[in-house]
């Protein structure tokens, strides 16, 4: 049967509920999906965006990653609610702290695909998800960093230009008319760290909303990635 890969259609898994454990003692709720009877060659650990303008482990782009990738293009996808946020799986412990306590936890997130044994992992963060990943992820063991719509608001010039000389790969995905960073600051901004690759992308907006923007930020994903993964099909033969 062919399912129309589009919305919300959830394409097939293993997926769990999980718990992670920061060093301060707070329990945050999460989900691991991972794909059926083969091993993962990658694993994404979603940051995502703003929980005080609405965020959390359940924003469309991180649900829809969750949904498709471990089926389409082999990949474990970790999201979870920071501290204080609250989606349809639950509240995680604790209260916002803009962009500081939750550095615990990204270690604990980290910590988790460590104990799991999951490979390659990934800091895939949306907007303020990409502050976290800018400020902490150069303190864990991870192949790379995704940023998707930074605004470079909480991360500093001097926590962005530390990735200089880093070996581990930073991606910036930039919509062309996005709120708060758009193309041309982004890349004079990034060139503070002259291997990170900016993506411009024509009509884009910050919240990626629509079919043909979800499929372009997959894509993009997958692209740093799993690159042997692509194409990804629009349409599922289950």
């Amino acid at each position: 049967m062919s399912l129309p890969i589009r919305g919300p259609v959830l394409l097939p898994a293993d997926r769990a509920d999980v718990e992670l454990t920061t060093a301060d003692g707070l329990r945050l709720v999460g989900e691991l999906a991972v794909p059926i009877d083969v091993d993962p060659v990658a694993t994404l650990i979603a940051l995502h965006p703003l929980p005080t303008a609405g965020g959390s482990m359940d924003t469309h782009i991180i649900r829809k990653a969750a949904a498709r990738l471990p089926a389409q293009a082999g990949l474990a996808v970790l999201r979870f609610n920071t501290r204080g946020t609250a989606s349809p799986r639950g509240v995680s412990d604790g209260a916002f702290d803009g962009g500081e306590g939750e550095r615990f936890d990204v270690a604990a997130a980290v910590d988790y695909v460590r104990d799991h044994r999951l490979p390659r992992p990934w800091l895939l963060g949306w907007s303020f998800g990409t502050e976290l990943a800018l400020k902490y992820g150069r303190d864990h063991d991870i192949e790379g960093a995704f940023l998707l719509s930074p605004p470079l608001h909480r991360a500093t010039h001097a926590e962005l230009a530390a990735w200089r000389g880093d070996a581990r790969e930073l991606v910036a995905l930039i919509p062309e008319l996005d709120d708060y960073l758009r193309p041309d600051e982004a890349r004079e901004r990034f060139a503070a760290v002259p291997h990170a690759r900016v993506i411009a992308v024509d009509g884009g907006r910050h919240l990626w909303v629509g079919e043909n923007q979800t499929r372009r930020v997959l894509t993009e994903i997958v692209a740093a990635v799993n690159p042997g993964a692509l194409p990804l099909s629009a349409v599922w033969e289950g």
